[in-house]
């Protein structure tokens, strides 16, 4: 039964990400790679926002970007209309998550964002969402079962956007052309960074 239970949710789960991944917009992840380049260029930064569990994936992006090349601030959803908008600057651009894209407390962020003059990439589920149509770059990411029987806890939809901003990631770290000597700087400690010594201790780093 156990096992029933969890064959149950990752075939559901495995196969909306399955779905997604077929129909990802590269030209959309390509526009929004673009954005965030022009906005560096400008002297602009990148900052990632959310409510709830997208919250915690607003995190982990801004980590990742960091991590890589693109110094990227987590901005706190709620917080934000209570004054840390004025980590936002008007040439910054702001990756906003949400799956419904109609999250009450996430307007009034995106709202006031905009009108601080920052530029908004929509992370959302729903291609008709409010935060769909205000964004200048929209990405899709969710899903339709989140992989189990009430199907509102998000899990699925969490992994989905979780895949799209590591994809987008992925090009940011192209389009740098991303060495090992490079990102050893930024991520030194842990097992990761002692990897990376070894491996320089043996082969040296590729420039």
């Amino acid at each position: 039964m156990e096992k029933e239970q969890i064959q149950e949710y990752l075939d559901i789960a495995l196969g909306e990400v399955y779905k997604f991944a077929d129909s990802i917009d590269a030209k959309a992840l390509w526009a929004a790679k673009n954005l965030i380049l022009e906005a560096e260029e400008d002297g602009g930064r990148v900052h990632v926002t959310g409510i709830g569990k997208p919250g915690h994936v607003a995190g982990y992006a801004a980590s990742l970007f960091s991590s890589i090349g693109t110094p990227a601030y987590e901005l706190h959803g709620t917080e934000c209309v209570h004054g840390s908008a004025g980590q936002v600057m008007s040439k910054d651009v702001v990756i906003a998550i949400s799956n419904s894209g109609e999250t009450v407390e996430l307007k009034g962020t995106v709202e006031t964002l905009k009108n601080n003059g920052a530029r908004i990439i929509g992370l959302t589920g729903n291609p008709d969402s409010w935060l769909a149509k205000k964004s200048d770059v929209t990405l899709i990411a969710g899903a339709e079962q989140e992989g189990d029987r009430m199907n509102k806890p998000p899990r699925a939809s969490v992994l989905t956007e979780i895949i799209m901003v590591q994809t987008l990631s992925i090009l940011l770290q192209n389009e740098r052309n991303l060495t090992l000597r490079e990102y050893a700087k930024w991520h030194p400690g842990g097992s990761l960074g002692q990897s990376i010594r070894d491996m320089e201790a043996v082969n040296g780093f590729e420039d």
